[in-house]
């Protein structure tokens, strides 16, 4: 487990102090992987330099297995760091090495007879898919094939954690979807913790358990991927969001006016969000069913997934007699859905079925 407590970071330079971190406090629990996401400046790269002491905070503490890193002296926080493995954004791989003597290095640099190296690393190479490129260069690798080297050297020493800062943003899509699920199949079968630090929202969808949003050095928002995805509470994490999941209504609607109140001429927007076994549930069909008096116009709608778990929205515009609507919300929410109540909107700004 890593317990990050109050932890704060000041850089002072020519235009005055700095606050990169200021007061964090998580819990990361062992095997999940965690994301941190937020913006250029928002300070997790900073925290994650934290957590392996590569950067020394000013206050608070990072425990991790109930050890304080903040607290060990120079050979013990040395030690430690050998069950931290850190992936970077740029691969930092030694241009003169071969992929082999790459993923060695930091069994060699502490003396490691070459049998064990060998034994070593020949898995690796097969973990990350690069059996037949023992030999080759980094000049010679592709930038998904480079990062899959600093994921086996990162390895190397049999760590507890692994950090990845940045580890696919210089990658293509597709490249990036090949890492993600190589890191994701690590974690199962090395039952490694993994921190995810990143600034894209595709890749906390993918891959993490949890997530962090951090913003201005604070912890703007918390929890399950899947809470955060589909009840976000700050506007820093709507953002984030919104850039996979719109939150705007359809462009027919964009310039009319929504109203709160209830009016016979109007439709009644609702936003709905299907998890799990119920996304593939015929829930509108059930409704407009057992609701024959209502009206009802499918303006928006998506399956993806979070996490392996299915993920539907939709938008939905209906109309009919204030009683009726009434009920037809009592029956959507009767089931296993999430709905918010968008506001009323005149018929003549609905585009006909």
């Amino acid at each position: 487990m890593i317990e990050i407590k109050n932890l704060t970071k000041t850089y002072y330079g020519d235009t005055g102090p700095v606050a990169a971190l200021k007061g964090i406090n998580l819990t990361i629990a062992t095997g999940e992987i965690y994301g941190i996401i937020g913006k250029s400046g928002a300070g997790k790269s900073t925290l994650i330099r934290c957590i392996n002491m590569l950067e020394a905070p000013d206050g608070g503490q990072v425990i991790i297995d109930g050890k304080d890193m903040t607290a060990l002296n120079a050979a013990d926080l040395r030690s430690a760091r050998k069950k931290i493995g850190m992936i970077f954004q740029h691969f930092n791989l030694l241009s003169s090495a071969n992929v082999y003597d790459n993923i060695a290095f930091p069994l060699k640099l502490v003396g490691t007879d070459d049998t064990t190296v060998e034994k070593k690393v020949r898995p690796l190479l097969e973990l990350v898919g690069l059996k037949d490129f023992a030999e080759r260069y980094p000049a010679q690798l592709s930038g998904g094939q480079k990062q899959r080297v600093g994921i086996a050297r990162a390895l190397a020493s049999d760590p507890n954690i692994l950090l990845c800062d940045e580890a696919t943003s210089a990658l293509d899509p597709q490249t990036t979807k090949g890492v993600l699920e190589l890191i994701g199949q690590i974690n199962r079968q090395m039952h490694l913790t993994v921190v995810v630090i990143t600034h894209e929202m595709q890749v906390i969808k993918d891959i993490c358990d949890k997530v962090a949003v951090i913003d201005g050095g604070v912890i703007a928002e918390s929890g399950s991927v899947v809470d955060v995805f589909t009840n976000p509470g700050q506007p820093i994490t709507k953002e984030f969001i919104s850039v996979l999941l719109s939150n705007d209504l359809p462009t027919a609607f964009r310039d009319g006016a929504v109203e709160q109140e209830y009016s016979p001429d109007s439709y009644l927007l609702l936003r709905l969000i299907f998890l799990g076994e119920s996304a593939d549930d015929p829930v509108i069909a059930g409704m407009i069913r057992a609701f024959p008096q209502i009206e009802c116009t499918m303006l928006f709608g998506n399956l993806d997934q979070i996490r392996r778990i299915p993920f539907g929205r939709m938008i939905i515009g209906i109309t009919g007699e204030q009683s009726a609507l009434a009920a037809a919300m009592d029956y959507l929410k009767a089931h296993d859905l999430r709905m918010e109540v968008i506001g009323y909107v005149r018929r003549h700004g609905i585009v006909n079925r």
